[in-house]
């Protein structure tokens, strides 16, 4: 009896067909589930016009406790005196950026030239004290209508940071504690990203009391804390 042979093309073909179907429904079965970490809720605390004496010093000491990292932008010329604080701050892994030299407008926004020396020149100085080139850059009383300037400004290496939310004390004379804590919460809303705007600079007291009751009021919301 003469035995039957299934052709070697269509045992490969079969073979293959098995193969595929198996390997799909086992890679389908083993695939973990993906986690985008754009879902993740997160806060930078971010602090202007810095650095001082008692105030930069004493966020540093709550951050240091808390173990939050932040995100300081400095002012040139206030950075005389305090080079230790400065120091500090790089030590203590938080990012450091230009805010400018000088904070007075009329200066720093005189030309296009002025305001890119007046960024080298904090940068410069963030440089000699830390040994850290920053490059990150906020500007001055807000640059939402800087759009030209921002392009220039990023064309010399820097990303410009804004904020999306605010504790007001920047603005409202003689804040509170409570009132701080307040507007940080209303502002930041439910939003899944959330860049805070403090300010360290002399005066802002009620900020160091207000710190950590906002840092335990996102760490209970779910929020990571992150630094730039």
């Amino acid at each position: 009896m003469q035995k039957k042979y299934i052709p070697f093309a269509v045992f490969f073909v079969a073979l293959l067909v098995f193969l595929a179907h198996f390997g799909t429904r086992y890679t389908t079965a083993a695939k973990p589930a993906v986690v985008f970490a754009d879902t993740e809720k997160q806060i930078y605390l971010t602090f202007d016009d810095g650095p001082s004496t008692k105030v930069t010093g004493a966020i540093l000491d709550t951050l240091n406790k808390e173990n939050v990292k932040a995100t300081f932008f400095v002012v040139g010329d206030r950075v005389y005196g305090r080079r230790e604080i400065l120091r500090r701050m790089a030590k203590e892994g938080h990012s450091i950026g230009v805010h400018s030299t000088t904070h007075i407008a009329s200066q720093i926004y005189a030309s296009d030239e002025a305001l890119l020396k007046d960024i080298a020149d904090c940068a410069a100085v963030i440089r000699d004290v830390t040994g850290v080139s920053p490059t990150l850059y906020r500007f001055p009383y807000g640059g939402e209508k800087r759009a030209r300037q921002k392009s220039l400004v990023e064309a010399q290496g820097y990303t410009v940071i804004s904020w999306n939310a605010e504790c007001g004390d920047g603005v409202a004379k003689n804040a509170t504690a409570e009132s701080i804590v307040e507007t940080a919460v209303r502002t930041a809303g439910n939003k899944t990203r959330v860049v805070l705007l403090m300010h360290d600079g002399a005066g802002h007291g009620a900020t160091v009391e207000a710190l950590p009751r906002i840092i335990a009021h996102f760490r209970e919301a779910g929020y990571a804390f992150r630094a730039f």
